[in-house]
């Protein structure tokens, strides 16, 4: 928690105003009285002009934007103040002064399994050698966690699940700033992933954590084996996603979404229920209607992809 003057001379961005007391970074649309945002992307704008953050990073053209109860801080970049600023939020990765960490009733803690302070493991779970259960990490009843699984600090996995070995959840969102000398800085990823319950995760799959927020994986969603799922991602309830797939931060599917393997989401978008993806789609723009199969890159309708590659083959024989 920063005085927002205090927070700012932290960061060497000039400013000489009204001050509030920081507790935490959040998005335009999500963020309360206390907490400081961003406006980098125009598109925005309105999610600017509706905010209630406390204070928000614009530039100068965009200042005129900022509501009445919203403190404006003018800088060059603001995802680069907001990159700054976000290391100051990064919560501790250890904490000796946490309790010990808490075993349910008739849960097994294999030899060589790592539960880190301030851990809760529920009843009759199953926690393999090798397992990491980090600092504030939790896992709900009847769960299995396999050899070799991460589950980094403050992420939750639900009642019911399965996740393979070597599988790596709450692990940093790929997120950074780069100056216009091209030098990177990093986005600290302050948020975390909640697995909802009855979800399986297959060998080698790797879940972002949440820049802010959480990446969420929802009820009954079945992933197999290497798969990425970027930050702030939602995957809808009773999804599957077959082998090799990949999903680019805050890219949303809908309830029981199928994913063939190998096939790519842009960031961003949004993908009705009960969509159908053939194997190697590529995925760039949202699909709003549900029910639909497509395939191929670009994307279309499977059946119009199919024809298209006998047309294309007859080409060939000609």
């Amino acid at each position: 928690m920063y005085e927002l003057t205090e927070l700012l001379q932290l960061i060497d961005v000039p400013y000489d105003g009204p001050s509030i007391t920081v507790s935490a970074l959040n998005t335009l649309s999500d963020a309360h009285s206390y907490e400081l945002s961003f406006l980098q992307n125009k598109k925005y704008i309105d999610q600017l002009r509706s905010t209630t953050a406390g204070a928000v990073f614009v530039t100068e053209d965009m200042k005129e934007n900022v509501p009445s109860h919203t403190i404006a801080i003018v800088v060059e970049d603001p995802y680069m103040a907001l990159a700054y600023a976000s290391k100051l939020f990064a919560p501790a990765l250890l904490d000796e002064s946490a309790p010990e960490a808490v075993v349910g009733e008739g849960s097994v803690i294999a030899e060589g399994a790592n539960l880190a302070k301030g851990s809760v493991v529920g009843k009759n779970c199953t926690i393999m050698p090798g397992a990491y259960i980090g600092r504030g990490a939790s896992v709900g009843d009847n769960s299995i966690i396999h050899s070799n699984v991460s589950l980094y600090h403050e992420c939750v996995v639900g009642s019911d699940c399965i996740i393979h070995a070597n599988s790596v959840i709450g692990s940093d969102g790929f997120g950074f700033a780069t100056s216009k000398q091209g030098e990177h800085t990093k986005l600290y990823q302050n948020g975390n992933v909640v697995i909802e319950d009855d979800v399986e995760l297959g060998a080698g799959v790797t879940i972002d954590r949440a820049v802010f927020g959480s990446t969420r994986i929802k009820k009954g969603v079945r992933m197999d084996n290497l798969i990425h799922i970027g930050h702030n991602c939602e995957i809808g309830e009773y999804s599957v996603l077959v082998a090799q797939s990949g999903v680019a931060g805050s890219t949303k599917l809908g309830r029981n979404v199928v994913v063939g393997g190998q096939s790519a989401f842009a960031g961003h978008l949004e993908v009705a229920p009960f969509t159908n993806f053939a194997a190697r789609s590529g995925i760039t723009k949202s699909i709003t209607e549900s029910g639909k199969t497509f395939g191929g890159f670009p994307l279309m309708e499977q059946k119009q992809w199919l024809k298209l590659q006998v047309k294309i083959a007859r080409l060939l024989k000609s």
